[in-house]
């Protein structure tokens, strides 16, 4: 038996809701058919964002969405994605496919996405092939009021009034596809870059600088050395790029959908990595931030496999298992249990690629079992992290349970548990150590480790009731026992 201990007077940080959010990039049907079809389709949409995706996404109580990249944020400027849209330059999307990319999509249909779903906009600013003035001129477009050459442009394009930009990466992946600059070069840049991302509105804007691309074999943690060291003082947050690649390297990346038993525990090993990579990282960030002011901002992260059969290479098209269930419930946990360093998280990405919540095709949409990993631990948006611990056995190198738990506003304690096996259920024993608390819902998401919805069978793969959950208080603590099936993420709230 698992045995779990949680300390309700033990109260950490704040989890913050943004640890929740999503990426969306300009990348295969993400964007266009995926979050926009066009004001003229005949798939229901308000000013061309589809419904069903929008609806989808605001039960998920979605707080923050980045965009437009990634690579593709490099590339992009801003000024060819506003105004009339037969007047919009069309471009080649380089990174992602090599198609015709007609900027139908951008700021403004952006924002529209952001105030429909509900969420807070992280935009990318493009240092890599981008200008000070143009950066300077977007933040000025969308923030300020007043009566700026940029205020009456922005109103003569359909929005007199000036928007609240809550997060903006200065920079992506600048070691990479946006620029292969070292650390010490875009460290120069960033200081200088951020420093014309001017506050015109009443909140300042949260600056996110590009931090370091990660694997097994390099964390690289020189990269936020140097830009601790030499940027620091002109950052709000850091980012940190993780995925996990089962297969032996990214020409052989390994099926989404079929794999054996050794790829699966291979995958979530692979995963459980960004557990070291947060504690590495964050440790160097605190030689020079002990206060932890600077959030590490994991703003991509997830599974990525070969593309399905048939589909463009580019697209990064891949369906979605219990195996992403696993990895996104594993994952969460960890950025939990390091909310005091981890502000913001985005899954990549939201729509049709690599670890999707959502997929469609056409008028169809799926739910992806991680979109209800999403679903079943939103409880934790905005909880204060409760201190907990776990002894249980191991399977295949791992621990077989890895959990997380917090305490809402209303004093509910919420719990989610994953069970890592194959093979055995988990029965579970969590002690509530000083309280005399009732479970008031129980969820699982359990199923074949291949187990996937699709648009024909639909949700076959959806939480349902956990039974068998009993609670006695022994005059002190209060003592749940249940049991996990095989392959399972659960959600336990007690109050």
């Amino acid at each position: 038996m698992a045995q779990q201990v949680i300390f309700p007077a033990e109260r950490g940080a704040v989890i913050r809701p943004e640890v929740y959010g999503n990426f969306s990039e300009h990348l295969g049907r993400c964007i266009y058919e995926g979050l926009y079809v066009g004001e003229d389709s005949p798939i229901p949409n308000v000013n061309g964002l589809r419904t069903d995706v929008v609806e989808a996404l605001r039960n998920l109580s979605l707080p923050v969405l980045r965009w437009p990249g990634g690579c593709f944020a490099d590339e992009y400027h801003w000024k060819e994605g506003i105004g009339p849209k037969k007047g919009r330059k069309r471009i080649v999307n380089t990174n992602w496919g090599g198609v015709v990319e007609d900027n139908s999509f951008g700021t403004h249909e952006f924002m529209e996405l952001c105030r429909q779903v509900g969420c807070k906009p992280y935009i990318n600013g493009n240092v890599g092939s981008g200008t000070v003035q143009e950066m300077a001129e977007w933040i000025e477009y969308m923030t300020a009021g007043g009566d700026s050459t940029m205020a009456q442009m922005r109103a003569a394009n359909g929005h007199a009034e000036p928007w609240q930009v809550d997060y903006f990466g200065v920079g992506n992946e600048n070691w990479g596809c946006g620029g292969n600059m070292r650390p010490e070069y875009y460290a120069d840049l960033f200081r200088r870059y951020q420093s014309y991302v001017k506050r015109y509105g009443e909140k300042p804007v949260y600056k996110i600088a590009c931090g370091a691309g990660t694997s097994l074999e390099n964390p690289n943690y020189e990269w936020t050395e140097v830009l601790m060291k030499n940027a620091a003082p002109y950052m709000d947050g850091l980012s940190l790029h993780y995925y996990t690649v089962p297969g032996p390297d990214w020409q052989h990346k390994g099926s989404a959908t079929d794999f054996d038993r050794q790829e699966y525990y291979v995958t979530l090993q692979k995963a459980l990595f960004i557990q070291t990579l947060v504690e590495g990282h964050g440790a160097v960030m605190d030689k020079y931030d002990p206060e932890k002011r600077i959030g590490l901002i994991v703003d991509e992260w997830g599974t990525w496999y070969d593309v399905e059969p048939g589909t463009n290479p580019g697209f990064l098209y891949q369906q979605n298992t219990m195996r992403d269930a696993l990895v996104a419930g594993l994952s969460l946990n960890v950025f939990n249990k390091h909310c005091d360093r981890v502000h913001m998280a985005n899954i990549a990405q939201t729509v049709n690629v690599l670890q999707a919540v959502v997929l469609t095709d056409g008028a169809k949409m799926a739910l992806t079992p991680t979109y209800h990993v999403f679903d079943l631990y939103k409880v934790h948006q905005g909880a204060r992290l409760l201190a907990s611990s776990l002894t249980c056995d191991r399977v295949e190198g791992l621990p077989a349970v890895q959990e997380s738990a917090s305490i809402s506003a209303q004093g509910a304690i919420s719990t989610t548990v994953c069970n890592l096996s194959l093979d055995s259920a988990a029965p579970m024993r969590t002690v509530l150590t000083g309280v005399n608390v009732r479970p008031t819902q129980a969820l699982v998401l359990t199923g074949d480790m291949r187990a996937y919805n699709d648009f024909e069978a639909g949700s076959s793969v959806a939480p349902q009731p956990l039974a068998g959950v009993e609670a006695v208080y022994d005059g002190r603590d209060t003592v749940l026992t249940y049991t996990l099936p095989p392959c399972s993420v659960a959600r336990i709230t007690v109050q």
